[in-house]
């Protein structure tokens, strides 16, 4: 008999801060991953490194056994129950070998030899023919057996046709690039509905480059975003060496 798996619930608030507790104290707990998970198998476990802000829903941070990459979770796509080892089916009995074999429940005597009276006066009699054993039909006989065959007569059952392998789906891919009037960039990486690099800086001049490699209508959104920068930078330069040069003049009279 089989038993039924038990599917594994997703983490409550006391779980949660159970595992914020964890951290805290330097201890990763282990989790398991649920059927919820995507691009994860199911049972797999992980650690668990850091958490987010759970307003934003993949907000546990975790980093799967065997790999090196730390992944965004949600809580229902990871458990702090151990899944139960799946029982294999029990193999089927052997027949035994010590069925008993029956023996002939009477013996032919073996003839004794004639006498050499007999043998004088009995007549040589032939040797009964000896009858061939029936060989292999031919192959003609047969093909014709089988085009006579009834309508009714069971056929020998046909192979079953493989199912075609089912195509893994491929997670999309979603790259943000932000901008401040600063002069500072950001870039966000969305792996299916994995957060995978969120808030990286990055330089103005990279962003340019990269920008050129795209597409002209991309470098010339971020060009003229890049201009608006260097202006306000400018302006914010030229307001700085003017209270630099007014802080000498009051510092050279009060010297004087």
């Amino acid at each position: 008999m089989s038993s039924r798996r038990t599917k594994p619930q997703p983490l409550s608030d006391t779980e949660i801060r159970q595992i914020a507790a964890d951290l805290a104290a330097d201890r990763p707990p282990m989790v398991w991953f649920t059927a919820e998970a995507v691009g994860v198998p199911e049972g797999r476990s992980g650690k668990v490194l850091a958490l987010g802000d759970p307003a934003e829903g993949d907000f546990l941070q975790v980093r799967p056994t065997g790999s090196k990459d730390v992944l965004s979770f949600s809580p229902t796509e990871v458990t702090l129950t151990k899944p139960a080892r799946r029982t294999a089916p029990p193999a089927a009995a052997k027949p035994r070998k010590d069925t008993p074999v029956s023996m002939p429940s009477s013996v032919t005597p073996s003839p004794q030899p004639p006498s050499p009276a007999q043998e004088t006066a009995a007549p040589a009699q032939p040797a009964p023919a000896v009858a061939k054993p029936a060989g292999p039909k031919p192959a003609a006989e047969s093909d014709s057996s089988a085009e006579n065959a009834k309508p009714g007569a069971k056929q020998p059952a046909r192979p079953a046709k493989a199912a075609p392998a089912r195509k893994a789906k491929t997670p999309e891919v979603t790259v943000t690039l932000s901008g401040t009037a600063d002069g500072e960039w950001t870039v966000d990486v969305v792996n299916g509905k994995k957060r995978t690099v969120r808030g990286l800086t990055v330089a103005g001049s990279s962003v340019a480059q990269a920008a050129k490699l795209l597409h002209p209508e991309v470098a010339e959104v971020v060009d003229s975003v890049l201009e608006s920068v260097r202006n306000s930078q400018r302006v914010k330069v030229e307001q700085l060496q003017s209270e630099l040069e007014q802080a000498r003049r009051l510092l050279d009279e009060l010297s004087g």
